[in-house]
């Protein structure tokens, strides 16, 4: 009896010790991505997953489309992942929900450092005195322009500044009459938004509580903006552009402020034959400090308080933050690395339409760190849609667009209120 119970209770201990070791040695972690980088990221997973046999990550791709509303979903149910792609106008948003790590602590102790991105970028990623995120990729814009137009009317460089970007433009319009010099989507509302940025506007007011934009900094932006409306310099809404790379090679639109996905969209639609007719600059500013300012856009790495997974978590978001990974990512993607020692790279040093970003990069500015901005900036673009069409004055458009943005902010101010109490 005594050498059966010798024997059961030897077992017992190495089944223990065996599955606890299990459990010690493996870790699996739930990463969501959005869009294509939810596919490309794959690629990386595997090699995370070759240095780090202990960990398992399992990838879920989530459309765009249905992103946001998956997270809300998630969040309601408790299902959230470890970790997950979030775009940077997000974060305050979930913030506001209480569901994201502050990444302070982890920082400390990381070989990753603040100096290691552009300030412009980084600073989205902070709340008040927590950072909720590390920059994965930048999103921002820039001008396009059709080098070879430019020089046919003797102006050897792209404009530095508004005075410039007046002027270039009249000159184009009188020497091709029947084009538009530069295009400004009124379906979008990032160029009225860069130009408010470029002249200092803060878009919103009393802790951002009130909308801001009837005040004579954006009220300048806007006019400038309009300008090119009332003096038949960019077309109106996109019937007239139904195919902006063709428009763009006929020399029907010669400028157009967009992102770095469309250096690769501009190689593979402009012919080979007319490659040379292009190229990228930074954005013009309001007076001889240049580039001026542009969007702060792009995504994020986060990590989720309910994670259990926190080291291995931090870990992997490391990982896919450091030079030699965002690298990889910018070859399968496009998207411009976050990391400012992966622009020392030749890949980048040497890409001639890269280069206009690179300056860019040094001059970003975040949208209003509120969870309301994406509802915000649809109001904006409506007041583009209005100007456009010359419905209503200037006044009147801002006016209106005030009132809007302080309706969609009223459960902030109703917060702001209680939390004084």
């Amino acid at each position: 009896m005594k050498i059966i119970l010798q024997i059961f209770f030897s077992v017992a201990i190495f089944l223990s010790f065996n599955c606890n070791h299990s459990s010690d040695e493996v870790s699996t972690i739930k990463f969501w991505g959005f869009g294509a980088e939810g596919e490309k990221v794959k690629l990386l997973i595997e090699q995370f997953e070759k240095e780090n046999p202990s960990i398992k990550v399992k990838v879920q791709q989530i459309p765009w489309t249905s992103a946001h509303e998956k997270l809300l979903t998630a969040f309601a149910g408790n299902s959230l992942p470890d970790v997950c792609q979030l775009g940077n106008t997000w974060i305050p948003e979930f913030v506001t929900l209480k569901s994201l790590e502050n990444l302070n602590s982890l920082l400390l102790k990381s070989s990753i450092k603040e100096e290691n991105y552009f300030s412009g970028i980084f600073e989205t990623n902070k709340i008040d005195s927590g950072l909720y995120g590390l920059p994965w990729y930048i999103d921002t814009r820039v001008l396009f322009y059709r080098k070879d137009l430019f020089d046919s009317i003797g102006w050897k460089s792209p404009p530095k500044n508004w005075d410039e970007l007046k002027r270039v433009s009249i000159l184009l319009k009188n020497k091709y009459p029947k084009s538009y010099p530069i295009f400004l989507p009124a379906n979008e509302w990032n160029p009225q938004i860069i130009f408010g940025m470029q002249n200092g506007s803060s878009f919103l007011k009393n802790n951002n509580s009130f909308g801001n934009f009837s005040e004579e900094k954006y009220k300048t932006a806007f006019s400038f903006y309009k300008y090119f409306y009332e003096n038949n310099l960019s077309p109106v809404g996109m019937s007239q552009v139904s195919n902006v790379y063709q428009a763009f090679t006929e020399g029907f639109i010669m400028m157009y402020i967009t992102g770095p996905w469309n250096i690769g969209e501009f190689q593979k639609r402009i012919p080979q034959d007319k490659q040379h007719i292009w190229m990228t600059a930074a954005m013009p500013s309001t007076d001889s400090i240049y580039p001026g300012a542009s969007l702060a856009g792009g995504s994020s790495l986060v990590l989720f308080k309910s994670s259990k997974n926190k080291i291995a978590s931090w870990k992997l978001i490391e990982f896919l933050t450091s030079k030699k990974q965002q690298l990889k990512f910018y070859t399968q993607t496009g998207n411009l690395p976050s990391n400012r020692d992966a622009w020392n790279d030749s890949i980048l040093i040497n890409n001639i339409y890269t280069k206009a970003f690179r300056l860019q990069l040094e001059n970003l500015i975040s949208t209003p760190k509120v969870p309301e901005w994406e509802n915000i900036a649809m109001k904006v673009q409506k007041s583009g849609e209005a100007v456009s069409v010359k419905q209503s004055s200037i006044t009147e458009i801002l006016f209106n667009l005030d009132n809007d943005v302080n309706r969609i902010l009223e459960k902030r101010r109703s917060l702001l209120i209680k939390n004084k109490k």
